[in-house]
C-alpha cells in the first residue's frame, strides 16, 4: 500500500500529530478538523474500510472500540459527549481508503449528521 497516505503515517514517512500509538493502532489529529477535537484512529494494518473486515480481524474491532473509548474518557470527552464516525465508500464520504474512525468532540452535533 505504498500510495496510501495513512500507511505512510504508520511507517513515519509522513509526519502527523500523534496522540496515541500502540502495537495495533495509531491516533492523530485530522488536518482538516470539523470539530475542536477531531482525531483519527487507524489500524497499523492496511484494511480498506469497515466493510473489509474479515474473520481474521474479529478481535481487532473489539480492541479498537475499547481503546478509543478509554482514550475519550482519559481526555474527558465523555463528560459532554463525543461522536465516533467511520465512512464506508466514496458515496458515504470516505476519501482515504484505509479504515479510520473519526473521534469528534468539543462542540454540539446535530442529527441527522448529513
Amino acid at each position: 500500500m505504498s500510495e496510501c497516505i495513512f500507511c505512510k503515517i504508520v511507517e513515519k514517512k509522513i509526519t502527523a500529530t500523534i496522540l496515541y500509538e500502540d502495537e495495533l493502532m495509531i491516533a492523530f489529529r485530522d488536518i482538516n478538523p470539523v470539530a475542536p477535537d477531531h482525531i483519527l484512529f487507524i489500524p497499523k494494518k492496511h484494511i480498506e474500510s469497515f466493510g473489509h473486515f474479515t474473520e481474521k480481524e474479529e478481535t481487532l474491532i473489539g480492541k479498537f472500540s475499547v481503546r478509543i473509548a478509554k482514550f475519550a474518557k482519559e481526555k474527558g470527552f465523555d463528560k459532554k459527549g463525543y461522536r465516533i464516525v467511520t465512512n464506508i465508500g466514496a458515496e458515504a464520504g470516505q476519501t482515504v481508503f484505509h479504515l479510520h474512525y473519526h473521534l469528534l468532540a468539543g462542540r454540539n452535533f446535530e442529527w441527522p449528521p448529513g
